[in-house]
């Protein structure tokens, strides 16, 4: 089909089918994916990717439990706020491909400020088998995914399990919320991760404490360094 066919088709297509924007459900404009150009310039980026750790505000829900060398997130939480739409979008009305494009427009923001050689290989937060069965994906899986291809690393969902199913973390304080998760980890195959330096990746960071439990899994099993990024910050 001749390219200017092939996009009048296209255009005929957005016109019976429209697709909306992720995060404010307008219209969005032919060449837009997922999220509109309105939205994007008005997303609330941390930018903490521009300090260094020690005066990163997010690194400080690590201090004295886990050494972690850079703690990223890439928006803000903000309630009824364009990231909680753009994140409810990804785990409960199934579009996956919201957290690929977040982890690639992130991956490649990170890889201009010199990110891509601070770490080997980026491994996602599991869920439990009964969880993934119920949502039928891994939301983390998607964002690491889009960071992988954007940073040119490896990522790996066979490296952590989740071994206990937990209740969700929403309304627990943080010791309720460690306790839940402090011995669900398990590191399955200890062979990729051997004196790597590790991405460890998830949707959302609140207190931090199950990136810590998982930080804590990966340390012991041999890797030499964890990292941190996610999604959002809440």
């Amino acid at each position: 089909m001749p390219a200017a066919l092939k996009n009048i088709f296209s255009d005929f297509l957005m016109l019976l089918f429209p697709e909306f924007c992720q995060a404010c459900e307008r219209t969005l404009a032919t060449g837009e994916e997922l999220v509109c150009t309105h939205c994007r310039l008005k997303l609330p980026y941390t930018n903490v990717h521009l300090q260094p750790p020690e005066l990163n505000p997010l690194s400080v829900r690590f201090f004295g439990k886990v050494p972690m060398q850079h703690v990223l997130a890439y928006l803000y939480f903000n309630r009824a706020g364009r990231t909680q739409r753009l994140l409810h979008a990804l785990k409960y009305r199934g579009v996956q491909e919201v957290g690929e494009l977040l982890g690639s427009w992130y991956g490649h923001t990170l890889r201009e400020s010199g990110y891509a050689q601070a770490f080997e290989l980026i491994v996602p937060v599991p869920l439990h088998a009964r969880k993934r069965r119920q949502r039928g994906y891994n939301q983390s899986d998607s964002f690491a995914m889009g960071l992988a291809a954007a940073l040119d690393l490896p990522w790996s969902n066979q490296v952590l399990k989740r071994t206990q199913y937990t209740s969700s973390q929403t309304h627990k304080s943080r010791p309720e919320r460690w306790e839940n998760v402090a011995e669900v980890f398990q590191v399955i195959s200890p062979g990729l991760i051997q004196n790597k330096k590790i991405l460890l990746v998830d949707d959302v960071i609140t207190t931090g404490a199950t990136l810590e439990a998982c930080g804590l899994t990966l340390l012991k099993a041999g890797c030499a360094e964890v990292n941190v990024c996610t999604i959002a910050a809440a």
